[in-house]
């Protein structure tokens, strides 16, 4: 019998892994588990706002469908994503000084998600809900996870600013 005791990181990501299973995406599903001081705060996973339907229940991914990529027109997703869900289930003065743990799965192969970051949208909400770090469970890593400095985000928006240099550009 092994006595080693999961470390804490890797004990929230197991969380945030078993909160991903309640999302209904048909391409991905994220969990989130918002901790402060050792105690969760809130979950959130991927899912559509309450009183619509959900991808998995109509059947089809209106993203999927137009063959849109990853991480572009979020307006024509019906989900709130994981991370903004697991905020709007918290108080404020709770995510303050908080820590993000997130896990994403593709929906077909169950695999992790390459390359697992916030969308532009939600690392602003995350900045605005005052959380310190987002760390996420990365199979390319050693340590089996990545940690994101939100303070990062605060001063650089790699979404945002290639969306000014092109409008400039032009």
């Amino acid at each position: 019998m092994d006595n080693k005791r999961i470390d804490k990181i890797s004990y929230y990501l197991e969380i945030a892994d078993t909160v991903l299973k309640r999302g209904t995406c048909l391409r991905r599903n994220y969990g989130a588990v918002i901790v402060k001081n050792d105690e969760i705060i809130s979950t959130g996973y991927t899912g559509a706002p309450r009183g619509r339907e959900n991808c998995i229940n109509l059947g089809f991914c209106a993203r999927q469908k137009l063959n849109i990529k990853s991480g572009e027109k979020y307006e024509l997703c019906r989900s709130v994503h994981a991370e903004q869900n697991a905020i709007i289930s918290a108080a404020r003065r709770d995510t303050i000084g908080a820590t993000m743990y997130m896990v994403g799965r593709e929906k077909a192969t169950g695999e992790l998600v390459d390359n697992i970051d916030s969308c532009s949208m939600c690392k602003r909400v995350v900045i605005n809900a005052g959380i310190k770090e987002v760390i996420v469970k990365d199979k390319y890593s050693q340590s089996g996870y990545k940690i994101y400095d939100v303070n990062d985000w605060i001063n650089y928006d790699e979404v945002l600013e290639e969306k000014v240099k092109k409008i400039v550009e032009e």
